[in-house]
């Protein structure tokens, strides 16, 4: 919300300077987002030009003499046509920045001649778009003045980073009405517009509405013989100053009370609408070319006034290029209406417009002031554009009702804890406009009109707790309890922070990617129904819920490799979507290494080939951060099994399936398959992993949380080698497995160190070699100890899965 400080103070009396006024509106929680000082405009000073001579060098330039308020005059070249001996203009100085050109100063030098500053055009200054000429002031302009002070391009600009529960600060008197409730000056009341009016308004209004509440009220009234030209200087000065471009006195006026009354006006040519109005919902399909030129097709959610040609403008969205007003406007029907804020809201999203108007609408705007906003919209009119009015016709409108809150006194000591008594709360409420009502203890508040956020008694207390002053809340401690606190967090939510200190130990860096991905690449990782496809998506690509972290680490490793960053490893743990219901959203860690950014490091191969890297990514790399998420999380690693073979979007050879039991899948990891990389538009060694935290069993309770002490064996731990023949469908894991339950007690460790296939095994089989590391615990082995550990690891396997010893 933008607006200059005199504009401000055409509604608040004050002596209140800018910094004072800035500090104020953060402090009762209107955040200020930007000032601009317009310090920019300070160096320009009106100087006269005391002599015009021709350039010795150039036929179109001049070389002035110009007394600029200083001691004497300086000399400056100047190419402007008007450029003469008497005018009065704007000189900018060496040194000075030029805002409409971007240049800063300096003494030049041209075709011969020093030039010592310039004469200036609006352009430059950036005033406007002209530059046939320098600025050309009238003759009692003060020489030596500041030129900003005398134009009034001194004004400060302050910009307004509203919540959007303050629809009542999104007008200029709105926000003056706030600082002077804190104290800061008087509101200036502005007395009832006073005019005549001749006549009926013609055209009659009817609301043919299924739901009396998509327009609350509807105002109309004709003003004959008004001249549509340009707007006075004044309010043409406001509207550029808050980004807005002059267009004609009617526009213009419409504008200025959006902005000045937080009440959006809308004007028809009287003589372009045919028939009467009729406020309806739109027909399906039905299209109208809006003021910005652009078609929109509309539906039945879309609330529009219509006449005997069609649709004339979406309700408190848009008006109709058809019935605008323009230069030969003669009659002008002005508009003064009430909307239902969720339907404008939903149709200015569905409809991908953004205007002044909606954003009021939405928010919610004082029903009190339609009638007033009438009246001063007309009196501004017949003001500048001349004519006279008739009378309004009103429909459907009903007086404002005020909302009663009942209010004890003491909630604003429980909820905030500042010592207000309740004279002061009272107060401060009814400066807020608030009518207080009772005694005692509790009172009933009635809520003003342009109140539509303040709904119970908590909200009565913010109020009172902002104007009194946020900054006087003292910081407390916690209030310490004797015993130790118990767990705060819940399990996921600690393994989650878990999950992300583990990958980050591991040399990933964590992203933060859309929930919302394209409905091809859903369909792509097992997502793509119907009810996962948002309704009003942001943008066409992302249409819907995710229902993997994959897609979009993916698509951000590729944007990284295309800028020269191939070796990523990245990472991110957070929620994936299976269906529309609560337990369809999944908690997942999932990561994906791209290129050689392993965990021994990234690089070309002969750079760190010693530490293990330079190779590219693959199946174990996913495996071992999969893994790890998994350890870090407290799961018993002895019960995990690995299943080869994961979702389609996997490398089927290449990758892999985590289980707990054979029901429980934790997890799936492996490489990509190259469909998958190619309908994504990804290229590059990649491989990647999803652990799945919500599924993973909640650890037993433990006495405490103190780690036991650690117990190292005082004895040799010894290593031992065997090569088992199975058959190809047999999995390594089966064989840790069955090694490992030989003697848990002395098998400390078993790990595949080999693989081989030959013909020399026999058709359909293959070797796996593991070694065993044997731990004793109270005493050495002998080599009896040995022999019948070997036995019984050889006796395991076999059973489990018939592999035999290789000789």
């Amino acid at each position: 919300m933008k607006f200059t400080l005199s504009w401000l103070k055409d509604h608040l009396d004050t002596e209140a300077g800018l910094d004072e006024i800035c500090t104020r509106l953060t402090e009762i929680g209107l955040e200020v987002d930007a000032v601009d000082d317009k310090a920019a405009f300070r160096p320009f000073v009106i100087a006269k030009i005391l002599s015009a001579e021709k350039h010795p060098q150039a036929d179109r330039l001049k070389v002035l003499m110009v007394d600029i308020g200083a001691d004497k005059p300086v000399q400056v070249v100047c190419g402007a046509p008007n450029a003469r001996a008497g005018l009065i203009g704007a000189f900018a100085s060496p040194g000075t920045y030029m805002p409409g050109i971007d240049v800063t100063l300096a003494v030049g030098n041209i075709r011969g001649v020093e030039s010592h500053g310039m004469m200036c055009s609006e352009k430059e200054l950036q005033i406007s778009d002209s530059h046939d000429g320098i600025i050309d002031l009238p003759a009692d302009a003060p020489v030596g003045a500041s030129y900003a002070a005398y134009a009034g391009l001194d004004d400060a600009m302050i910009d307004v980073n509203l919540t959007p529960n303050r629809p009542d600060c999104t007008s200029i008197y709105g926000i003056a009405r706030d600082l002077a409730a804190s104290g800061l000056g008087t509101l200036k009341t502005r007395p009832a517009p006073a005019f005549s009016v001749e006549g009926e308004t013609p055209v009659k209004v009817t609301l043919d509405l299924d739901d009396p509440k998509l327009c609350p009220g509807f105002a109309l009234r004709l003003v004959r013989g008004v001249k549509n030209g340009p707007s006075p200087a004044w309010m043409q000065q406001r509207l550029l100053a808050i980004g807005l471009r002059p267009i004609s006195a009617l526009v213009d006026i419409t504008n200025y009370m959006t902005f000045d009354q937080g009440r959006p006006m809308h004007v028809f040519d009287a003589a372009k609408v045919k028939g009467d109005l009729i406020v309806r919902r739109a027909r399906d399909g039905e299209t109208v070319l809006a003021l910005d030129t652009r078609e929109y097709k509309l539906s039945p959610n879309n609330v529009v006034i219509a006449d005997d040609n069609g649709i004339e403008s979406i309700g408190g969205i848009m008006g109709g290029e058809h019935s605008g007003c323009d230069e030969n406007t003669t009659d002008v029907l002005i508009e003064s209406a009430l909307w239902d804020a969720m339907n404008i809201a939903k149709s200015g999203r569905g409809l991908g417009i953004i205007t002044d108007a909606r954003y009021r609408f939405e928010r919610g705007v004082d029903p009190d002031y339609m009638m007033p906003g009438l009246e001063r919209t007309t009196d501004l009119v017949l003001e500048i554009c001349g004519g006279t009015a008739a009378k309004a016709n009103v429909v459907g409108y009903t007086p404002y009702e005020p909302r009663i809150v009942d209010f004890p006194f003491a909630e604003v000591k429980r909820l905030t804890g500042l010592e207000v008594s309740d004279a002061e709360s009272t107060d401060i409420l009814t400066r807020l406009g608030f009518k207080v009502t009772g005694s005692g203890e509790r009172v009933s508040v009635a809520v003003p009109s342009w109140r539509p956020d303040v709904d119970g008694k908590a909200d009565l207390v913010e109020e009172v707790m902002r104007i009194h002053g946020v900054d006087k809340i003292k910081p407390a401690p916690l209030e310490s309890h004797a015993a130790v606190n118990g767990r705060i967090l819940t399990t996921l939510q600690i393994r989650t922070r878990t999950a992300k200190r583990a990958l980050a130990s591991r040399g990933m860096l964590e992203g933060v990617m859309w929930s919302f991905i394209s409905s091809d690449q859903a369909k792509l990782f097992g997502g793509g129904s119907d009810a996962l496809r948002l309704a009003n998506p942001i943008a066409a690509d992302m249409s819907d819920m995710r229902p993997s972290l994959l897609p979009g680490l993916l698509s951000a490793a590729q944007r990284n490799a295309d800028k020269g960053y191939g070796d990523v490893a990245l990472f991110e743990v957070s929620g994936t979507y299976e269906n529309d219901r609560p337990e369809g959203q999944r908690r997942v860690a999932g990561g994906i290494r791209r290129g050689t950014a392993t965990m021994a490091g990234a690089g070309r191969l002969w750079s760190n080939a010693a530490k293990g890297g330079g190779k590219p990514v693959d199946v174990f790399d996913a495996k071992a951060d999969a893994l790890a998420v998994i350890e870090a999380c407290g799961l018993p690693m002895g019960n995990i099994q690995i299943e080869q073979g994961g979702p389609g979007w996997y490398h089927p050879g290449r990758s892999g399936t985590i289980k707990m039991g054979p029901k429980v899948v934790l997890g799936y990891f492996g490489e990509f398959h190259p469909k998958t990389l190619e309908a994504l538009d990804v290229s590059g060694a990649l491989c990647g992993f999803e652990v799945f935290l919500d599924v993973m069993p909640e650890p037993k309770r433990k006495a405490t949380r103190t780690k036991p002490a650690l117990e190292l064996s005082p004895f040799q731990a010894v290593k031992r080698d065997f090569a088992f023949v199975v058959d190809k469908t047999v999995e390594a894991g089966a064989i840790i497995r069955a090694a490992t339950s030989a003697d848990r007690k002395l098998v400390s460790g078993v790990n595949v160190f080999d693989v081989f296939e030959g013909a020399s095994l026999g058709e359909g089989k293959k070797s796996v070699a593991i070694e065993v590391q044997i731990q004793p615990a109270d005493r050495t082995l002998t080599d009896e100890d040995f022999d019948a550990l070997t036995q019984k690891i050889v006796a395991n396997v076999t059973k489990t899965t018939g592999g035999v010893l290789r000789g």
